[in-house]
């Protein structure tokens, strides 16, 4: 069973092939998440990138925002003209409000697809499955997956909530505001956010992922306590294996 596995964010489209034990069998391809970016244009450009790799037998696709039963609800980015924090297109919006993303990636490329947030299909790399998990990526904005015992819980957009009167935590510590501030201040932002949501969600362990953790001082890391664990963000696609025994679509 090859599973192929895309992790698709707000600044670029990841993918490569795995087999049944997670491993990568072929050197992963990374383009720039190309934009405007309607529903035909993603499903288009992910089977451009499929074409690519070797043949798979079922595909996993993350990406951002929220996805239920592989339709998508809401979406961050893809929406707007230019990506990220950019002019929100009302014709984009209205494509992508209640797209059923998974059976047209399931025509277009003819193998099953499970459909899931980027953070979710992350998430499913690095769990362990002992106690409350919870993944939180940090990239263009900020993703967030639960799982409890290894099961993925409903899906909750963590990003949109406020920080500062009308300022969300996608604005607070995504990656414009890293650019702005540098890695120091960004830093201290992660370990407020961490200490704010402890009491929240009382996990077991929480780990941080994506293409920015890499870049929390040590100093941070060490002050956010034991129970917190830096991931790579290859998780992203690694885990496009294991989210189809946490979560089966109907």
């Amino acid at each position: 069973m090859i599973t192929l596995s895309i992790d698709c964010g707000g600044s670029f489209i990841k993918a490569s092939v795995l087999d049944e034990s997670g491993t990568m069998r072929a050197h992963q391809v990374r383009i720039e998440t190309p934009y405007p970016l309607g529903p035909e244009r993603f499903v288009a450009t992910l089977g451009d990138i499929a074409a690519q790799l070797p043949k798979a037998d079922r595909m996993t696709v993350g990406m951002p925002g929220m996805i239920r039963h592989g339709v998508v609800i809401k979406t961050p980015h893809y929406v707007n003209v230019r990506g990220p924090f950019t002019r929100r297109d009302p014709v984009l919006y209205a494509a992508w409000s209640g797209f059923d993303v998974r059976s047209a990636l399931q025509d277009a490329l003819d193998i099953p697809a499970l459909v899931l947030n980027d953070a979710e299909v992350h998430g499913a790399g690095v769990v362990t499955g002992a106690g409350l998990e919870l993944v939180l990526t940090l990239g263009t904005g900020l993703g967030c997956a639960m799982f409890d015992g290894g099961v993925l819980a409903p899906h909750i957009e963590l990003s949109h909530a406020p920080v500062r009167g009308a300022t969300t935590y996608d604005e607070w510590i995504g990656e414009e505001e890293h650019r702005r501030v540098g890695d120091l201040f960004w830093s201290r932002r992660i370990l407020k956010m961490v200490e704010r949501l402890r009491p929240v969600f009382l996990w077991d362990r929480l780990y941080l992922g994506g293409g920015n953790s890499r870049l929390i001082t040590a100093e941070h890391q060490r002050r956010m306590g034991d129970d917190i664990v830096i991931v790579p963000n290859s998780a992203g696609i690694i885990g496009g294996v294991r989210a189809w025994h946490m979560h089966v679509p109907e």
